[in-house]
């Protein structure tokens, strides 16, 4: 886990470059920006047959990816709380650059949490980070149980003015329906008694998948919103990438973002407080 002080950052938005739904609602409490996204490790993507021919890429370092990551911190920057899966923590084919740590100094954000999900060593060291302009009162990281070893989340809590705390999750799910089963049942068992949170990331499955649906069924979260598909980036079909919500967090916005950064497009919402609930938010900088 690191948290570290913010960086200089060029600004510049993408939010204009958006598809997906919004809506107003009837409450005015304070509003938070998240956002969630699989930035395959600063792999840009933009057809089926770049898995074959970047596959290098996931192994060595090549001089695109800084520059692609640099789009990315201009990117996430406009938001408060941003959940990244797919970065590396200091290997071979980042130049063993912490690139959870690069970003988030480069989209000037002052608390930076990375959990290592898989460590290859010199390799490679996957990984998962929260960004938060926020500070967090507790972070946690979690190993994830599956029949393989190398899934994780990240766990934060904020305080709210009444004495009650915000649990966010952050995820990364396997690829087989039976560990996801596993994971979720391990996430619902530490916020089924919340009646204020978040879990996002990319869950590898659609939102109507049995997974999802027993998950939502056992806690306070809402069924999935309506969401357009974020994967694969150049040809959306499917939606992988969620942020689910219990009731109480109004949605102001929500929209997934048509940027060629990744093999997925990041989803964000935009959610307001109960009505006279705030959180200490550090604004991005001008």
């Amino acid at each position: 886990m690191t948290e570290h002080a913010s960086g200089a950052s060029e600004e510049e938005t993408a939010a204009e470059a958006t598809q997906g739904l919004t809506w107003q609602p009837e409450s005015g409490g304070q509003r938070l920006r998240l956002l969630s996204f699989n930035a395959q490790v600063g792999i840009h993507s933009s057809r089926l047959h770049h898995y074959v021919t970047n596959s290098w890429k996931h192994v060595l370092p090549y001089g695109g990816r800084m520059t692609n990551l640099e789009r990315v911190a201009r990117f996430i920057r406009d938001f408060d709380i941003v959940g990244v899966q797919e970065l590396d923590g200091g290997s071979l084919r980042s130049r063993f650059v912490d690139l959870s740590n690069w970003l988030s100094e480069r989209a000037e954000f002052p608390h930076a949490y990375t959990r290592i999900n898989r460590d290859l060593g010199q390799i490679a060291k996957h990984s998962l980070a929260l960004f938060s302009r926020v500070e967090p009162v507790h972070v946690q990281m979690h190993s994830l149980p599956g029949p393989l070893p190398g899934r994780g989340a990240v766990e934060a809590r904020y305080a709210m003015g009444n004495g009650e705390e915000l649990v966010l999750f952050l995820l990364h799910l396997a690829l087989s329906r039976r560990a996801r089963r596993q994971q979720l049942d391990y996430v619902a068992e530490r916020i089924e008694d919340q009646p204020h949170a978040v879990v996002m990331g990319d869950l590898n499955c659609q939102q109507d998948s049995p997974e999802i649906r027993r998950l939502v069924a056992r806690t306070g979260l809402m069924e999935p919103m309506a969401c357009p598909a974020t994967y694969p980036a150049w040809d959306p079909q499917r939606v992988f990438d969620h942020i689910l919500l219990t009731p109480d967090l109004h949605v102001s916005d929500m929209r997934v973002y048509n940027v060629a950064l990744s093999d997925h497009l990041p989803v964000g919402v935009e959610i307001e407080l109960p009505l006279g609930e705030r959180l200490d938010v550090r604004q991005a900088p001008a």
